[in-house]
């Protein structure tokens, strides 16, 4: 079994319990300390609590020391922050992760008695003007960030370490600026990573329950396992890498149970699946759908999010445009179409391309169709019926568009575009040339949800523009703009790859209805329902494109190799005249020997099978045990949480590290307590000094602990951390200006830190 305690040891702690009221801690003369990996001595444990006290206290100062600065919006708190606004007024947003996070933002500004007025739109912006309790969000994320601490210390504890690896171990986290940074914002990752300890730590409570499976406490903790995990995934959908941590385990001990050696049958192997199946997944999957559940409660009315949704999501909400403004759209009505995607319209004018482009390739000189964001006349189409028919245009149908400014038809043909030579160029032909070429002016409506003969609705129906006789599907883009003969605006052209996304365009609005037509006056309707499932399935599928799509450079994102050595961070907030900034960048030492460690373990692990190859038996059983179960389970959970990213090409950068340094570092300090125990066979030991002095006991001891080397080099290790952490502080907590050569002592390895000159 994949877990953080070894059967064998167990077995064998407990047949020293029962032998005796309490274990003895045998120590030497050269203040070597026995390591049991069971249960902590009594006597021990007021030590477990005083080093416990201290880290909570310590984290508590770090995350709150200065919170209140800067009383501006920093980095990323326009967009959450901003979210949490949307919640309190009840109106309609889009984003790309879960909602469990930002509803307990939300619920933070509710108790706080906010009303959801500020929108938190550029960084800068002053809380104090505009009454905004920040102190009260950001404290949220700060508690959380505080706590965080104690959990991995109680995750060392609970794996059977001493209060020194416990302490050392939280202190890793505790004094990393990155940690600190993240966790006192109004962001989300504190909650994401303070629910990845807690899955942690509840898993490693489930598995020292193995010896009395379904029982109270193994039900307990498996159940509280299960809901950690819920909130993780329901906070970011990187919370996978947790549950994929654990599931490592789980199916590691479900492998071991089938084992026919352990004597249980397949009912009582079953019964075990059977309740992983429904704790760890089933359970967290409903608790994970009860936070839509309340994200649409809560959002119903219209808002920013409308234009990501379909016609029939938008027509849930209250107050929607859709319902003063969605018309039917009839033959012969001139309208303005918008691409959904760039929110630009469709647009003709007295202009033709050049004969040749930049690249030397030729036009057809036709008439240019652009489309533009600005409102113009020449924005307006007629919408004509091939066979002359009147009445309501439904989706499905063949349309031609007259361009009531130059009188001309929409055309596209078999010549290269502006910018893709593999797309068809846009253009408006006269009335002569539309009857000459009368099959390139027809235009498909191919309705976006595929529920065709349905009446083309404004503002509400959505839909690609295919060319009837190429296939091709009309689009447009903003990444290139045309040159000056083109008036900078976007490029139209003719798309092969039916299937994108961007290809979507809606009617904006019908121009000049008549007075005496019905549509002309408004008739509320009532706000429609959709299942509950119907529209958490579109929001899903909605949230994966949109997070796919977010590819694009950013001057901050880094690629996922330089992430464990953090050498470069994220400029979060600066101010110029006091020469002030908050830098994202974690304690450089710390997460370098979180490096040195993980490497040393693959080393280690190496050796360790060589050796045992040439029937070398170095190593102890129990060390074994703790080296591949207990430091071997926290290591795949670090490559859990830190491989996948080489495998996403959506934009990254050095947070997403945050929940795999976590793991990182109680791993670290767990194998740095390995590396300083005496985990030899009786066979490579000096047996003059592995026997305790003063013991009649001729038996070696099984886990020595060199006490005084371990203890110095611990010692040397913090007082390096604990030093990084406050010569970064300024860049951490950035109420402190620093002059430029403070600055540049400060720009290490790849940082590109303001004010360096």
């Amino acid at each position: 079994m994949l877990n953080t305690i070894s059967l064998k040891s167990i077995l064998q702690s407990s047949l020293i319990m029962m032998k005796s009221k309490k274990r003895l801690i045998k120590v030497s003369s050269n203040t070597d300390k026995e390591l049991k990996n069971s249960h902590i001595a009594f006597r021990d444990e007021k030590w477990y609590t005083v080093g416990l006290l201290l880290v909570t206290v310590t984290a508590f100062c770090t995350r709150f020391y200065a919170i209140n600065y800067p009383d501006e919006v920093v980095f990323d708190e326009v967009h959450f922050g901003k979210f949490a606004s949307y919640y309190l007024e009840r109106t309609y947003f889009f984003d790309l992760h879960p909602p469990f996070a930002k509803l307990l933002i939300a619920f933070a500004g509710f108790l706080a008695g906010y009303n959801g007025e500020f929108k938190f739109t550029t960084i800068g912006e002053s809380y104090v003007k505009n009454e905004v309790p920040y102190m009260v969000y950001r404290s949220l994320s700060a508690v959380q960030g505080s706590l965080t601490v104690p959990i991995v210390y109680l995750c060392l504890k609970e794996s059977g370490y001493t209060v020194l690896t416990c302490v050392f171990g939280a202190c890793i986290i505790l004094f990393d600026g990155a940690h600190v940074a993240e966790t006192r914002l109004i962001l989300l990752d504190a909650t994401l990573i303070f629910f990845v300890s807690l899955s942690i730590y509840s898993y490693i409570k489930f598995t020292k329950q193995r010896l009395e499976p379904f029982s109270q406490n193994w039900w307990k903790w498996l159940f509280f396992t299960g809901v950690f995990l819920s909130c993780v995934i329901s906070t970011k959908y990187v919370g996978v890498f947790t549950y994929l941590t654990i599931g490592c385990g789980v199916l590691f001990d479900l492998w071991s149970l089938l084992d026919y050696k352990k004597g249980y049958s397949l009912g009582y192997v079953g019964k075990h699946f059977a309740a992983r199946f429904f704790l760890l997944i089933l359970v967290p999957f409903l608790i994970y759908l009860n936070w839509f559940y309340i994200h649409f409660a809560i959002l119903s009315k219209s808002g920013p999010g409308d234009n990501f949704m379909s016609s029939e999501f938008q027509e849930t909400l209250g107050d929607s445009p859709l319902a003063a403004f969605a018309k039917e759209v009839h033959f012969n009505d001139v309208i303005t179409m918008k691409h959904k995607e760039t929110g630009a319209m469709l647009h003709s004018h007295l202009a033709n391309y050049p004969l040749r482009y930049e690249d030397g390739r030729v036009s057809s000189q036709g008439q240019q169709v652009t489309a533009y964001s600005g409102e113009d006349p020449n924005n307006n189409w007629q919408v004509i019926s091939p066979e002359g028919l009147a009445g309501v245009v439904t989706q499905g149908d063949v349309i031609r568009l007259r361009h009531v400014g130059t009188d001309g038809y929409l055309l596209t043909h078999d010549v290269a575009s502006p910018f893709y030579p593999t797309n068809e160029e846009f253009t408006v032909v006269g009335e002569e040339k539309a009857t000459q070429r009368w099959n390139e002016t027809l235009f498909r409506i191919d309705p976006y949800d595929k529920k065709k003969n349905r009446p083309l609705k404004s503002k509400a129906s959505f839909f690609k523009l295919i060319h009837v006789p190429t296939v091709v599907a009309m689009w447009t883009h903003n990444d290139q703009l045309l040159p000056d003969w083109g008036f900078n605006q976007q490029e139209v052209n003719g798309n092969k790859k039916l299937a994108d996304e961007s290809n979507l365009w809606v009617v904006d609005n019908i121009i000049d209805i008549a007075e005496d037509d019905p549509r002309k006056h408004y008739v509320p309707k009532e706000v429609k329902k959709l299942p509950f499932l119907t529209k958490w399935l579109e929001l899903q599928r909605l949230m994966f494109v949109q997070n796919n799509k977010l590819s694009s450079d950013h001057p901050f994102a880094s690629d996922p190799i330089s992430w464990p050595f953090s050498l470069s961070g994220v400029s979060f907030w600066t101010n110029s005249e006091s020469r002030k900034q908050i830098y994202f960048i974690g304690n450089i030492p710390g997460w370098w020997m979180e490096v040195a460690a993980l490497g040393s373990f693959l080393g280690l692990v190496f050796a360790d099978q060589f050796t045992r190859r040439r029937n070398c038996l170095v190593l102890t059983n129990s060390a074994r045990s703790r080296l591949y179960y207990n430091l071997g389970f926290f290591f795949i959970g670090w490559c859990c949480h830190y491989l996948p990213f080489f495998l996403m090409s959506r934009q990254k950068f050095l947070h997403h590290y945050l929940p795999a340094h976590l793991i990182a570092a109680i791993f670290t300090a767990g194998f740095l307590e390995f590396v300083f125990t005496d985990n030899r066979t009786s066979e490579f030991k000096d047996q003059k000094t592995s026997r305790e002095p003063n013991s009649n006991s001729s038996k070696p001891k099984e886990t020595l602990i060199l006490w005084l080397t371990f203890s110095s080099f611990v010692a040397l290790l913090l007082s390096i951390i604990v030093w990084s952490f406050f010569f970064f502080a300024p860049l951490t907590y950035g109420n402190t200006g620093l002059s430029a050569e403070e600055v540049q002592q400060r720009q290490w390895l790849d940082m590109k830190l303001q004010f360096a000159k």
